[in-house]
């Protein structure tokens, strides 16, 4: 008798888990905004700081005494604008709500 040992056959790698999957990323930006603080109206406060070159923010600036507003309210008008022009589907809802 020889004393050769066999080697064990090569294991097989499990398959690949199925079912999950990765977040949407607005699953994220409602969790995310879930956790801020809430404001009249179904809105949410985000504070945050915005470094612009001074010729456009002296353009923002003007353009928000034209038109007789705050800056900080002419730039959130500015940014719904820009997501409703580029996610109409996702603002319909908070359409609603404001309507």
């Amino acid at each position: 008798m020889s004393s050769a040992r066999k080697t064990p056959p090569p294991k097989r790698r499990a398959p690949p888990k199925t079912g999950a999957r990765k977040p949407l990323a607005e699953e994220l930006a409602h969790d995310a905004v879930a956790h801020e603080k809430a404001a009249p109206g179904d809105r949410v406060e985000l504070v945050f700081r915005v470094r612009l070159p001074r010729p456009v923010a002296e353009a923002l600036t003007a353009r928000a005494v034209r038109e007789e507003k705050n800056l900080t309210a002419l730039v959130a008008e500015i940014l719904e604008a820009e997501a409703r022009r580029t996610s109409p589907s996702l603002l319909q809802r908070a359409d609603q709500v404001i309507e």
